[in-house]
């Protein structure tokens, strides 16, 4: 019996031993398979191709302007039927959009909620893929509050001299000059709450999808919107930076999405008096000022149940959660106030909506 147990483990040790030399002799053979293997699943990949008619959510960027590794800054891509839109433009975006395969060819326009600089530090480097990936023959269109076009210029200078070694390199067949760039256009700012809807229509080139700006609040930042889209019976409500604030309520009513800004004070706080036992009295002054014009999780959850919104998607995540274990104690009794669905939200979710049905289903793009 010993002989027996012995003669087995000599052969399982030769056998072992022959796949770990055989492995290292094709190595190379093998990290080309893989390689290949993975350019043919993932480059060039068109995720709108793989979705049925209706709304779409990809989840570019969770985070706020804190280093997070699980978020990057705001950014939420939104396929609609076959049309595609961006809001916002954080940092990381265009590394999360192209991994996710969003379709640049379909892009419509990108939205800017505001213009502080974590919604758009990423814009230059969205507008080169918008460019180039996108097939643009003119410049993208870019939405958003007074000052939105003075922005975009100045990404357009910035960006100006890239620009014109690209179209050198690729000729013009590839990268056409006049289709760098991007053009800002301011949105109107709607009339204050309560009176009429307190929401702006803005104008989209595609059938069945209405597409409104919310006035927000978020000052001294002013203007602030949020957005409301609406397609085939399936509607996506983005909150952008705001506190608690009734139009959102009233623009958010019976929504299937709600994807709202939250930001829990206390651990911001908690942070400040770190930072102030360290003796960095300007960052803990920075992060004691931050809580008054963002939402609490709870009181985010309180919009969601008094709207009768269908889901609730926590976004902009301030401050980073770097575990999962941290959501319960971010999160505080927002649970409690609302039933149904929450999910706090991370790079490369992707919720879809499907034309003619109540469904929400969830699925990661990265």
């Amino acid at each position: 019996m010993y002989n027996i147990i012995k003669r087995i483990v000599l052969i399982l040790v030769i056998t072992a031993v022959s796949l770990l030399i055989t492995a290292q002799l094709l190595k190379p053979q093998i990290a080309s398979y893989i390689f290949s293997h993975a350019l043919e699943q993932n480059l060039g990949r068109d995720i709108s191709s793989d979705l049925p008619d209706g709304l779409h959510v990809l989840i570019c960027g969770a985070g706020g302007p804190l280093p997070d590794l699980r978020r990057s800054g705001p950014c939420t891509g939104i396929i609609a039927g076959d049309k595609s839109y961006i809001f916002d433009a954080g940092s990381g975006n265009v590394r999360n959009l192209v991994l996710m395969g969003f379709p640049f060819h379909k892009l419509e326009a990108i939205y800017l909620t505001h213009l502080h600089s974590d919604h758009i530090d990423g814009l230059g480097q969205l507008m080169i893929q918008t460019w180039i990936a996108g097939q643009r023959q003119t410049p993208v269109k870019i939405y958003g509050p007074k000052g939105v076009t003075k922005v975009v210029n100045g990404f357009n200078t910035a960006y100006e001299i890239d620009a014109g070694f690209r179209t050198a390199h690729h000729g013009e067949g590839i990268a056409p000059p006049e289709g760098a760039g991007g053009v800002g256009i301011p949105i109107a700012i709607p009339i204050k709450y309560p009176d009429a809807s307190a929401t702006s229509l803005l104008p989209v080139s595609q059938a069945n999808l209405s597409l409104k700006a919310i006035l927000v609040s978020h000052e001294p930042v002013e203007p602030a919107f949020g957005f409301r889209l609406d397609y085939k019976n399936r509607s996506v409500v983005i909150s952008g930076d705001t506190k608690f604030d009734d139009n959102l309520l009233a623009a958010s009513q019976n929504a299937d999405l709600l994807i709202h800004e939250a930001l829990d004070p206390e651990m911001i706080l908690q942070m400040a008096d770190v930072l102030e036992a360290k003796e960095q009295n300007h960052l803990a002054k920075v992060f004691r000022d931050v809580p008054d014009y963002h939402t609490t999780p709870e009181e985010t959850a309180r919009i969601a149940a008094k709207a009768n919104v269908g889901e609730l998607l926590m976004h902009h995540i301030v401050p980073p959660l770097p575990i999962d274990l941290l959501e319960t104690l971010f999160l505080g009794q927002a649970k409690e106030i609302y039933d149904d669905k929450i999910t706090v939200a991370k790079d490369g979710m992707i919720l879809s909506l499907p034309a003619g049905t109540d469904i929400i289903s969830h699925s990661s793009g990265l």
